[in-house]
Protein backbone atom coordinates (compact mmCIF):
# COMPACT_ATOMS: atom_id res chain seq x y z
CA UNK A 1 0.00 0.00 0.00
CA UNK A 2 1.08 3.49 -0.70
CA UNK A 3 2.90 5.42 1.96
CA UNK A 4 3.67 2.01 3.90
CA UNK A 5 7.45 0.91 4.67
CA UNK A 6 10.08 1.64 6.68
CA UNK A 7 10.54 4.98 6.50
CA UNK A 8 7.35 6.11 7.37
CA UNK A 9 7.14 3.99 10.33
CA UNK A 10 7.07 6.08 13.85
CA UNK A 11 10.24 6.26 15.76
CA UNK A 12 10.89 6.44 19.55
CA UNK A 13 14.23 8.27 21.32
CA UNK A 14 15.01 7.44 24.65
CA UNK A 15 13.54 10.85 25.91
CA UNK A 16 10.13 9.64 25.01
CA UNK A 17 9.73 12.17 21.88
CA UNK A 18 8.08 10.02 19.03
CA UNK A 19 9.57 10.86 15.46
CA UNK A 20 6.56 10.33 12.90
CA UNK A 21 8.87 9.02 10.15
CA UNK A 22 12.50 8.19 9.86
CA UNK A 23 12.86 11.13 7.62
CA UNK A 24 15.09 14.17 8.73
CA UNK A 25 16.08 17.36 6.95
CA UNK A 26 20.13 17.06 8.37
CA UNK A 27 21.30 19.97 9.53
CA UNK A 28 23.05 23.04 6.67
CA UNK A 29 24.07 26.06 7.35
CA UNK A 30 21.63 28.12 5.23
CA UNK A 31 22.96 31.35 6.23
CA UNK A 32 19.48 33.50 5.91
CA UNK A 33 19.74 35.07 9.17
CA UNK A 34 19.42 39.15 9.02
CA UNK A 35 23.26 40.13 10.27
CA UNK A 36 22.39 40.56 13.59
CA UNK A 37 21.58 36.98 14.63
CA UNK A 38 17.93 37.02 14.25
CA UNK A 39 15.42 34.68 11.57
CA UNK A 40 14.38 36.49 8.15
CA UNK A 41 10.92 35.96 7.09
CA UNK A 42 12.06 33.81 4.53
CA UNK A 43 14.13 31.67 6.92
CA UNK A 44 10.57 31.13 8.89
CA UNK A 45 8.91 30.32 5.25
CA UNK A 46 11.55 28.00 3.83
CA UNK A 47 11.35 25.81 7.55
CA UNK A 48 7.57 26.38 7.75
CA UNK A 49 7.65 24.08 3.71
CA UNK A 50 9.97 21.83 5.08
CA UNK A 51 7.49 20.65 7.29
CA UNK A 52 4.39 20.97 5.53
CA UNK A 53 6.43 18.30 2.76
CA UNK A 54 6.64 16.22 5.73
CA UNK A 55 10.21 15.76 7.22
CA UNK A 56 9.84 13.75 11.17
CA UNK A 57 13.19 15.94 11.83
CA UNK A 58 14.31 19.54 10.39
CA UNK A 59 17.79 20.77 11.84
CA UNK A 60 18.34 24.38 11.81
CA UNK A 61 22.11 24.95 10.68
CA UNK A 62 24.73 26.61 12.99
CA UNK A 63 22.81 28.49 15.74
CA UNK A 64 25.83 30.26 17.37
CA UNK A 65 25.90 31.15 21.45
CA UNK A 66 28.29 33.30 20.64
CA UNK A 67 28.70 36.32 18.00
CA UNK A 68 32.12 35.74 18.23
CA UNK A 69 32.66 32.52 16.91
CA UNK A 70 30.20 32.39 14.06
CA UNK A 71 30.43 30.29 10.80
CA UNK A 72 28.64 32.91 8.39
CA UNK A 73 27.36 36.71 9.01
CA UNK A 74 23.88 34.62 8.09
CA UNK A 75 24.06 32.53 11.01
CA UNK A 76 21.52 32.53 13.75
CA UNK A 77 22.24 34.16 17.27
CA UNK A 78 20.64 33.05 20.30
CA UNK A 79 21.60 34.50 23.64
CA UNK A 80 20.38 36.76 26.63
CA UNK A 81 20.18 39.64 24.16
CA UNK A 82 18.26 37.45 21.23
CA UNK A 83 14.54 38.77 20.60
CA UNK A 84 12.76 35.59 21.60
CA UNK A 85 9.87 35.98 19.66
CA UNK A 86 11.29 36.20 16.78
CA UNK A 87 12.70 32.64 17.60
CA UNK A 88 9.56 31.75 18.96
CA UNK A 89 8.14 32.70 15.16
CA UNK A 90 10.35 30.13 13.26
CA UNK A 91 10.22 27.34 16.17
CA UNK A 92 6.39 27.56 15.21
CA UNK A 93 6.12 27.24 12.29
CA UNK A 94 9.34 25.16 11.27
CA UNK A 95 7.44 22.76 14.57
CA UNK A 96 3.97 22.41 12.19
CA UNK A 97 2.74 19.07 10.78
CA UNK A 98 3.97 16.98 13.27
CA UNK A 99 7.48 18.58 12.42
CA UNK A 100 10.22 18.49 15.25
CA UNK A 101 12.23 21.49 14.80
CA UNK A 102 15.68 21.11 16.19
CA UNK A 103 18.88 23.83 16.76
CA UNK A 104 21.84 23.00 15.59
CA UNK A 105 24.24 23.95 18.47
CA UNK A 106 27.54 25.60 16.70
CA UNK A 107 30.55 27.40 17.49
CA UNK A 108 32.94 27.61 14.41
CA UNK A 109 36.66 27.83 16.94
CA UNK A 110 39.38 27.81 14.72
CA UNK A 111 37.01 28.40 11.76
CA UNK A 112 35.27 31.20 12.92
CA UNK A 113 34.61 33.67 10.05
CA UNK A 114 37.64 36.05 9.90
CA UNK A 115 36.01 39.72 8.99
CA UNK A 116 33.53 39.31 12.31
CA UNK A 117 35.63 37.25 14.32
CA UNK A 118 39.10 37.00 15.94
CA UNK A 119 39.35 32.47 15.41
CA UNK A 120 40.32 30.55 18.19
CA UNK A 121 40.51 26.60 18.29
CA UNK A 122 42.41 24.03 20.47
CA UNK A 123 46.07 24.80 19.36
CA UNK A 124 47.25 27.85 17.78
CA UNK A 125 47.86 27.27 13.86
CA UNK A 126 49.39 29.15 11.09
CA UNK A 127 48.73 27.40 7.97
CA UNK A 128 47.68 28.54 4.42
CA UNK A 129 43.95 29.63 4.66
CA UNK A 130 44.26 28.86 8.31
CA UNK A 131 44.91 31.07 11.52
CA UNK A 132 43.74 31.36 14.78
CA UNK A 133 44.75 31.46 18.46
CA UNK A 134 44.66 29.21 21.05
CA UNK A 135 41.50 28.64 23.77
CA UNK A 136 43.00 29.03 27.46
CA UNK A 137 42.25 26.53 29.61
CA UNK A 138 39.74 28.97 31.45
CA UNK A 139 37.62 29.43 27.67
CA UNK A 140 37.52 25.76 27.54
CA UNK A 141 35.70 25.78 30.92
CA UNK A 142 33.04 27.91 30.27
CA UNK A 143 32.17 26.85 26.88
CA UNK A 144 30.01 23.29 28.30
CA UNK A 145 27.53 26.45 30.31
CA UNK A 146 27.64 28.47 26.58
CA UNK A 147 26.19 25.44 25.17
CA UNK A 148 23.61 25.03 27.59
CA UNK A 149 22.36 28.46 27.71
CA UNK A 150 21.53 28.47 24.36
CA UNK A 151 19.96 24.80 24.65
CA UNK A 152 18.04 26.07 27.40
CA UNK A 153 16.95 29.08 25.41
CA UNK A 154 15.84 27.12 22.37
CA UNK A 155 13.58 25.09 24.81
CA UNK A 156 11.94 27.99 25.85
CA UNK A 157 11.55 29.57 22.65
CA UNK A 158 9.56 26.47 21.36
CA UNK A 159 12.12 24.34 19.15
CA UNK A 160 11.25 20.51 20.05
CA UNK A 161 15.62 19.60 20.58
CA UNK A 162 18.99 20.53 19.99
CA UNK A 163 21.50 18.77 17.81
CA UNK A 164 25.52 19.24 19.03
CA UNK A 165 27.23 19.59 16.60
CA UNK A 166 30.93 17.54 16.81
CA UNK A 167 31.57 17.39 12.69
CA UNK A 168 32.83 18.78 9.68
CA UNK A 169 35.94 20.63 11.80
CA UNK A 170 33.94 23.12 13.73
CA UNK A 171 34.83 23.74 17.16
CA UNK A 172 33.97 20.39 18.98
CA UNK A 173 35.15 17.82 16.00
CA UNK A 174 38.40 20.47 16.34
CA UNK A 175 38.68 18.87 19.81
CA UNK A 176 38.31 15.32 18.32
CA UNK A 177 40.70 15.85 15.81
CA UNK A 178 45.14 16.09 15.83
CA UNK A 179 44.78 18.20 12.59
CA UNK A 180 43.44 20.73 15.31
CA UNK A 181 44.41 19.82 18.48
CA UNK A 182 47.68 19.72 19.70
CA UNK A 183 47.48 20.31 23.09
CA UNK A 184 49.39 18.48 25.93
CA UNK A 185 46.67 18.91 28.45
CA UNK A 186 43.98 17.26 29.43
CA UNK A 187 41.74 18.58 26.43
CA UNK A 188 44.93 16.61 24.59
CA UNK A 189 46.42 13.95 23.09
CA UNK A 190 44.91 10.57 23.28
CA UNK A 191 41.43 10.50 22.01
CA UNK A 192 39.63 10.16 25.87
CA UNK A 193 41.29 13.59 26.50
CA UNK A 194 40.04 15.15 22.93
CA UNK A 195 36.64 13.99 23.57
CA UNK A 196 36.49 15.59 26.76
CA UNK A 197 34.84 18.75 26.05
CA UNK A 198 32.34 17.16 23.77
CA UNK A 199 31.09 14.82 26.81
CA UNK A 200 31.33 17.68 29.21
CA UNK A 201 29.06 19.76 26.61
CA UNK A 202 26.48 17.05 26.74
CA UNK A 203 26.50 16.64 30.32
CA UNK A 204 25.64 20.40 30.96
CA UNK A 205 23.24 20.89 28.35
CA UNK A 206 21.15 17.48 29.77
CA UNK A 207 21.57 19.38 33.35
CA UNK A 208 19.87 22.44 31.39
CA UNK A 209 17.41 21.19 29.33
CA UNK A 210 16.07 18.14 31.23
CA UNK A 211 15.18 14.64 30.38
CA UNK A 212 12.34 14.97 28.19
CA UNK A 213 14.05 16.93 25.77
CA UNK A 214 15.97 15.46 22.90
CA UNK A 215 19.66 16.03 22.50
CA UNK A 216 21.34 14.57 19.49
CA UNK A 217 24.95 14.92 18.52
CA UNK A 218 26.51 14.76 14.86
CA UNK A 219 29.66 13.17 14.61
CA UNK A 220 31.90 12.53 11.98
CA UNK A 221 32.88 9.03 11.02
CA UNK A 222 36.28 10.33 10.31
CA UNK A 223 38.22 13.75 9.04
CA UNK A 224 38.73 12.14 5.75
CA UNK A 225 42.04 13.02 6.03
CA UNK A 226 45.41 11.35 6.43
CA UNK A 227 46.26 12.84 10.07
CA UNK A 228 43.10 13.62 11.37
CA UNK A 229 40.52 12.10 13.67
CA UNK A 230 40.49 8.43 12.46
CA UNK A 231 37.52 5.49 12.39
CA UNK A 232 38.84 4.04 15.14
CA UNK A 233 38.99 6.95 17.38
CA UNK A 234 35.62 7.68 16.33
CA UNK A 235 33.91 4.59 17.42
CA UNK A 236 35.79 5.22 20.82
CA UNK A 237 34.06 8.13 20.72
CA UNK A 238 30.38 6.37 20.06
CA UNK A 239 31.19 4.02 22.93
CA UNK A 240 31.97 6.94 25.10
CA UNK A 241 28.39 8.34 23.59
CA UNK A 242 26.35 5.21 24.84
CA UNK A 243 26.93 5.97 28.53
CA UNK A 244 25.75 9.23 27.78
CA UNK A 245 22.37 10.46 27.95
CA UNK A 246 21.83 11.44 24.30
CA UNK A 247 19.03 10.75 21.80
CA UNK A 248 20.46 10.18 18.82
CA UNK A 249 23.97 10.00 17.03
CA UNK A 250 24.21 11.57 13.66
CA UNK A 251 27.14 9.89 11.68
CA UNK A 252 28.27 12.64 9.00
CA UNK A 253 32.19 13.06 7.78
CA UNK A 254 34.40 15.35 6.15
CA UNK A 255 36.73 18.41 7.78
CA UNK A 256 36.64 21.98 6.41
CA UNK A 257 40.03 21.75 7.20
CA UNK A 258 42.59 23.35 4.68
CA UNK A 259 42.93 21.07 1.57
CA UNK A 260 40.37 18.09 2.51
CA UNK A 261 37.42 17.39 0.16
CA UNK A 262 34.37 17.41 1.26
CA UNK A 263 32.37 14.28 1.35
CA UNK A 264 30.78 14.19 -1.34
CA UNK A 265 33.89 14.10 -3.36
CA UNK A 266 34.75 10.91 -4.61
CA UNK A 267 33.11 8.62 -2.13
CA UNK A 268 31.19 7.05 -4.74
CA UNK A 269 27.42 7.59 -5.73
CA UNK A 270 25.97 5.61 -2.65
CA UNK A 271 25.60 6.52 1.08
CA UNK A 272 29.24 7.57 2.07
CA UNK A 273 29.16 6.28 5.83
CA UNK A 274 27.43 2.85 5.61
CA UNK A 275 30.04 0.69 6.72
CA UNK A 276 30.91 2.83 9.90
CA UNK A 277 27.25 3.03 11.06
CA UNK A 278 27.62 -0.63 11.13
CA UNK A 279 30.47 -0.97 13.07
CA UNK A 280 28.89 1.80 15.17
CA UNK A 281 25.76 -0.59 15.90
CA UNK A 282 28.15 -2.93 17.74
CA UNK A 283 29.20 -0.55 20.29
CA UNK A 284 25.81 1.42 21.03
CA UNK A 285 22.47 0.91 21.86
CA UNK A 286 21.63 4.66 21.00
CA UNK A 287 19.60 5.31 17.76
CA UNK A 288 21.97 6.32 14.69
CA UNK A 289 20.69 9.07 12.04
CA UNK A 290 23.04 8.43 8.94
CA UNK A 291 23.67 11.40 6.88
CA UNK A 292 25.59 11.96 3.68
CA UNK A 293 25.22 10.87 0.10
CA UNK A 294 21.37 9.38 0.31
CA UNK A 295 20.03 9.81 -3.37
CA UNK A 296 17.33 7.67 -3.63
CA UNK A 297 14.10 6.55 -1.85
CA UNK A 298 15.65 2.77 -2.01
CA UNK A 299 18.97 3.62 -0.61
CA UNK A 300 17.07 5.50 2.48
CA UNK A 301 14.39 2.45 2.62
CA UNK A 302 17.72 -0.17 2.56
CA UNK A 303 19.57 1.72 5.24
CA UNK A 304 16.47 1.60 7.72
CA UNK A 305 15.18 -1.80 6.89
CA UNK A 306 18.38 -2.91 7.44
CA UNK A 307 18.26 -1.72 10.45
CA UNK A 308 22.14 0.02 9.71
CA UNK A 309 20.35 3.62 10.29
CA UNK A 310 17.19 4.74 12.76
CA UNK A 311 16.91 7.81 10.97
CA UNK A 312 18.13 8.96 7.21
CA UNK A 313 19.53 12.48 6.79
CA UNK A 314 18.89 14.48 3.85
CA UNK A 315 20.42 17.85 2.82
CA UNK A 316 20.52 18.41 -0.74
CA UNK A 317 17.84 16.37 -2.06
CA UNK A 318 15.24 18.64 0.15
CA UNK A 319 16.83 22.08 -1.32
CA UNK A 320 15.68 20.14 -4.56
CA UNK A 321 12.08 18.73 -3.61
CA UNK A 322 11.08 20.43 -0.43
CA UNK A 323 8.09 18.18 0.24
CA UNK A 324 9.95 14.94 -0.83
CA UNK A 325 8.88 12.69 1.98
CA UNK A 326 4.79 13.72 1.18
CA UNK A 327 6.24 12.83 -2.68
CA UNK A 328 7.54 9.49 -1.22
CA UNK A 329 4.48 8.84 0.73
CA UNK A 330 2.05 8.97 -2.25
CA UNK A 331 4.77 6.97 -3.90
CA UNK A 332 5.64 10.10 -6.56
CA UNK A 333 9.46 11.06 -6.99
CA UNK A 334 11.74 8.35 -5.86
CA UNK A 335 14.58 9.94 -7.44
CA UNK A 336 14.82 13.27 -6.92
CA UNK A 337 16.67 15.08 -9.88
CA UNK A 338 20.20 16.19 -9.06
CA UNK A 339 21.79 18.69 -11.18
CA UNK A 340 24.95 18.10 -12.91
CA UNK A 341 27.79 20.95 -12.62
CA UNK A 342 30.77 20.47 -15.03
CA UNK A 343 34.22 22.08 -13.29
CA UNK A 344 32.41 24.05 -10.59
CA UNK A 345 34.65 27.10 -8.99
CA UNK A 346 35.29 26.70 -5.30
CA UNK A 347 32.68 27.02 -3.04
CA UNK A 348 30.24 27.12 -6.31
CA UNK A 349 28.38 24.43 -5.45
CA UNK A 350 27.67 25.30 -1.90
CA UNK A 351 26.93 28.91 -3.52
CA UNK A 352 24.49 27.54 -5.40
CA UNK A 353 22.34 24.97 -3.09
CA UNK A 354 22.42 28.16 -0.39
CA UNK A 355 20.94 30.35 -2.88
CA UNK A 356 18.70 28.41 -4.11
CA UNK A 357 17.03 28.31 -0.31
CA UNK A 358 16.50 31.35 -0.52
CA UNK A 359 14.27 30.90 -3.68
CA UNK A 360 12.29 28.30 -1.76
CA UNK A 361 11.94 30.93 1.09
CA UNK A 362 10.82 33.06 -1.01
CA UNK A 363 8.15 30.87 -2.77
CA UNK A 364 10.04 31.14 -6.29
CA UNK A 365 12.14 28.31 -6.84
CA UNK A 366 11.79 27.20 -10.30
CA UNK A 367 12.97 23.66 -12.13
CA UNK A 368 15.65 25.66 -13.83
CA UNK A 369 18.80 25.27 -12.87
CA UNK A 370 20.65 28.72 -12.22
CA UNK A 371 23.72 30.16 -13.49
CA UNK A 372 26.16 29.03 -11.04
CA UNK A 373 28.72 31.90 -11.33
CA UNK A 374 25.90 34.00 -10.09
CA UNK A 375 25.05 32.22 -7.51
CA UNK A 376 28.48 32.44 -6.20
CA UNK A 377 28.38 36.58 -6.79
CA UNK A 378 24.84 37.03 -5.12
CA UNK A 379 26.33 34.44 -2.21
CA UNK A 380 29.28 36.33 -1.89
CA UNK A 381 27.30 39.66 -2.04
CA UNK A 382 25.01 38.56 0.20
CA UNK A 383 28.20 37.96 3.24
CA UNK A 384 29.38 41.42 2.61
CA UNK A 385 25.91 43.09 3.01
CA UNK A 386 25.45 41.08 6.12
CA UNK A 387 29.13 41.56 7.59
CA UNK A 388 28.64 45.29 8.26
CA UNK A 389 25.14 44.62 9.43
CA UNK A 390 26.86 41.95 11.92
CA UNK A 391 29.65 44.31 12.72
CA UNK A 392 27.58 47.28 13.40
CA UNK A 393 24.90 45.28 15.78
CA UNK A 394 27.23 43.30 17.55
CA UNK A 395 30.04 45.75 17.39
CA UNK A 396 29.33 47.35 21.55
CA UNK A 397 27.97 44.10 22.98
CA UNK A 398 29.77 42.36 25.67
CA UNK A 399 30.61 38.53 25.51
CA UNK A 400 27.01 36.86 26.64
Amino acid sequence: MQGQGPLFEPFTLPCGIVLKNRIAKSAMSDSMGDGTGHPTAEQVRLYQRWAAGGAAVSIIGEVQGDAGYAERPGNLVLDERSDLERFRELAGRGGENGTQLWTQLGHAGALAYAPTSEPKGPSALDLPGLRCGELTTAEIGRLPGEFARTARLARQAGFGGVQVHAAHGFLLSQFLSPLFNRRRDEYGGAIANRMRLLLEVIEAIRAAVGTRFPVAVKLNSSDQLEGGLSQDDALDVVAALDRTSVDLIDISGGTYFPGAKSASDGAGRGPYFLEFARRARTLTSKPLMLTGGFKTRAQAEAAVAGGTADIVGLARAFVLEPALPELWKAGRTPEPSFPGFSDPPEGGITAWYTMRLSEIGADRETPVVGDMEQAVRDYEARDRARTQVWLRHFKNQAPA
